[in-house]
């Protein structure tokens, strides 16, 4: 009997069926009243007491082992003859409209894309800081009036834990933890406390960029801003710098790019100038390159910034801030590719 329930095992071992029919007519053979296995059930009442023994728990064995083996073939067949297999029958009847990128997203990348062209790697950093890295390591003395340029968020009424009014908090991390030279893009979300406005919100995102190295000058500025001005609005573009001052660079300049809009002749987007602003700059202030553990002597650098609202809103015309965080369907359906 040994033998004929090992050859039973091996069999069951290999059943194959593909159909329902197919899984039945295995289990009438090998499980019902007149099945193979019932059949050494009537021939294990004839053992002796001691057979028994040995051979009724290999008996129990095997007919659990038949049972679970049909009904995996059986489970297997109806799934397959199962023609909602693959459907998702509590999605809506309603046709789901496909989305499309965020605006600021595809923007965001482009930018990205012209400064990693010029060797720029991203760097990010928190959004919940610290005074030090915000303000105190870009130059920005304890009563210093430029901290009344922007109005900051602090956390619990704690002086020393705000949110970043500025991605610089990047650039600052970045220079106390590694020494040039230092190349890098710093994408990210900063917020304000101002009134929400069609020209004006509590947060925004920026992009600033950061080059440190020996030998780095004004020159090298201006290069990688006309670069830039020209791969993102336009061949035909013209930039000009204007002094202006911020803390932590030192010359400062603000830049203005051709209105892409008139070609520079004087529309109402430009206010007739020919002129738009997109961006503040300026080499990086020897102090701040002191008080992030750079040499100041040895090395120098530049600095650069922009909202990415700001150039949104020179490729696309959006007129109104608001509209990129409402999250209207409508006006994100304006983006979507022409294919």
């Amino acid at each position: 009997m040994q033998e004929k329930i090992q050859k039973l095992t091996a069999e069951i071992e290999n059943l194959q069926a593909t159909a329902a029919a197919e899984v039945e007519a295995l289990r009438i053979k090998y499980l019902s009243k007149k099945g193979l296995i019932s059949a050494l059930f009537n021939d294990f009442r004839q053992l002796s007491v001691d057979q028994k023994k040995e051979i009724g728990p290999v008996l129990n064995k095997l007919k659990d082992y038949a049972t679970e083996r049909i009904a995996a073939l059986r489970e297997a067949a109806e799934m397959a003859d199962d023609t909602t297999l693959g459907i998702d029958l509590t999605r809506t009847a309603t046709p789901i409209k496909l989305g499309t990128r965020h605006p600021l997203s595809l923007v965001r990348e482009e930018i990205i894309d012209i400064f990693r062209r010029l060797g720029f790697t991203i760097a990010e950093g928190p959004e919940i800081e610290d005074d030090w890295h915000v303000f105190s390591a870009l130059n920005f003395a304890a009563d210093h009036p430029a901290r009344d340029m922007q109005d900051t968020f602090f956390i619990q009424r704690n002086p020393d834990v705000l949110l970043r009014t500025h991605t610089s908090s990047v650039q600052s991390r970045a220079m106390v933890n590694s020494q040039p030279p230092i190349r890098i893009i710093c994408p990210g979300r900063v917020y304000r406390n101002e009134a929400i406005s069609a020209r004006a919100h509590c947060f925004f995102h920026q992009v600033e960029a950061l080059y440190v190295d020996k030998n780095v000058s004004f020159a090298d500025l201006k290069q990688t801003l006309l670069y830039f001005a020209r791969e993102m609005f336009g061949p035909d573009t013209k930039i000009r710098l204007r002094p202006s001052y911020f803390p932590f660079t030192e010359p400062s300049a603000e830049m203005d790019i051709s209105c892409n809009l008139c070609g520079g002749k004087g529309c109402s987007f430009c206010k007739h100038t020919g002129w738009v602003e997109i961006l503040g700059c300026g080499m990086v202030d020897p102090n701040v390159l002191d008080a992030c553990g750079i040499d100041s002597k040895i090395y120098s650098g530049f600095a650069l910034g922009m909202g990415i609202e700001r150039i949104t809103n020179l490729k696309y015309q959006v007129n109104d801030l608001r509209l990129f965080s409402e999250n209207d369907v409508r006006f994100l359906e304006e983006f979507k590719p022409a294919h």
